[in-house]
C-alpha cells in the first residue's frame, strides 16, 4: 500500500502522533470538529486518538488537500469527495450552498473521512476455477456485508480475468472500484481493462456494451430497478456478468433482488463475512444456491 499521499495531507499534530507505517492496518481516518480523532481498524475496531480535532486543523487539511488554492477544489467540493493518487478517497461534509437545485459548493467544511485504499493482490486467483469453465465465465455475485472486502475482491477478479485477456468493461460509478486520476487508473485492473467513472450504472452498463464491446461488465452494488434493467440488456447482449451487493445471506438477497434471483440469472455467488476479519469466504455457492465451496471454520 502507497499511504505517502495520505500522510502528506494529515495535520501536523497527527502525524507527531503516527508513524506512516501505522497507516497500514488503518482502513478510514475520520476528522471531525470538535471531537477526537477515529481510526477504524481493518479488524473492524476503532481507537481514538487524545485531544480534540480543531476547526483551525480542519482547515490545514483542507489546505493541504486543495494545494492552498480552493478555488481549483471547486468541482471536488461539489461531488463531496476528492481521489488522491493511489485511491484513497478524501470525504467532506459541510454546508451545502445550492444553485438551481444543485450543490454549487460547500463551506464550513466540519468533517473528513480519509479512506485509504487497499490491494489483495492475488486473492482472486483462488476463485478463477469456480468462475470459468474453458471459454466460458459464469455470471457472478460477490455478497457480502458492508465493509467485509466485496469492492477489494470485485477489483482483483477484473485484474485476474484482465490478465487472462477477457476484456472488462468496469462501471466505477463512485470511482471506488478503480479510481481514476487523469484518466489513469490507480489500482491495478489489469491491461484489457476499460473504466468508466462517475456514471450511474444502469447507463454506464448500456454505455460500455454499445462503445468498448467488452466480454465481461463489473459493476459495484447492485439495487436499484434501472441496475436491474441494465443487467437484462447485458445478458441478452451474450456478455458475462460480475457485481457485488450488500447482503448477509443468500436468502437475504433473494428477497431484494427480485427478479434476478427467482430466474438464477446469476451462476455463481461468492459470500464474504468479517467474521475472521475483512474477507473472510463463507461459501461459493452455484445458481440454486447449492454449496461448491465453503469456507474454513
Amino acid at each position: 500500500m502507497k499511504a505517502e499521499e495520505v500522510w502528506r495531507i494529515l495535520p501536523r499534530r497527527i502525524r507527531e502522533n503516527l508513524k506512516e507505517s501505522d497507516l497500514v492496518g488503518i482502513q478510514e481516518i475520520r476528522l471531525r470538529c470538535g471531537q477526537p480523532v477515529m481510526l477504524k481498524e481493518e479488524n473492524r475496531r476503532m481507537r481514538l486518538l487524545e485531544g480534540q480535532f480543531s476547526a483551525a486543523e480542519i482547515r490545514e487539511t483542507v489546505s493541504l488537500l486543495s494545494g492552498y488554492s480552493l478555488y481549483a477544489f471547486e468541482e471536488e467540493l461539489k461531488q463531496g469527495y476528492l481521489t488522491l493518487e493511489g485511491g484513497h478517497r478524501v470525504g467532506f461534509c459541510g454546508k451545502a450552498v445550492m444553485e438551481d437545485g444543485k450543490i454549487r459548493t460547500l463551506k464550513q467544511i466540519n468533517a473528513l473521512n480519509i479512506r485509504i485504499a487497499k490491494e489483495q493482490r492475488g486473492w482472486g486467483e483462488a476463485f478463477l476455477p469456480y468462475l470459468l469453465e474453458g471459454n466460458r465465465f459464469y455470471h457472478t455475485l460477490i455478497v457480502s456485508p458492508p465493509g467485509c472486502g466485496k469492492t477489494t475482491l470485485l477489483r482483483d477478479l477484473i485484474r485476474c480475468l484482465s490478465e487472462k485477456k477477457w476484456t472488462v468493461g468496469v462501471v466505477d460509478e463512485r470511482g471506488e472500484i478503480a479510481p481514476l486520476r487523469d484518466g489513469i487508473p490507480q489500482m491495478d485492473v489489469g491491461p484489457c481493462t476499460d473504466v468508466l467513472e462517475g456514471c450511474p450504472k444502469a447507463k454506464g452498463m448500456v454505455m460500455l456494451l454499445r462503445s468498448m464491446g467488452p466480454d465481461i461488465i463489473a459493476a459495484d452494488e447492485l439495487g436499484t430497478q434501472g441496475d436491474i434493467a441494465a443487467v437484462y440488456e447485458v445478458l441478452h447482449c451474450g456478455v458475462g456478468l460480475m457485481a457485488t451487493v450488500h447482503g448477509h445471506s443468500f436468502s437475504d438477497i433473494e428477497r431484494r433482488l427480485q427478479p434476478l434471483m427467482q430466474e438464477r440469472i446469476f451462476e455463481r455467488y461468492i459470500l464474504l463475512s468479517g467474521k475472521k476479519g475483512v474477507g473472510t469466504l463463507e461459501a461459493v455457492l452455484d445458481r440454486n444456491g447449492e454449496i461448491i465451496s465453503k469456507g474454513a471454520d
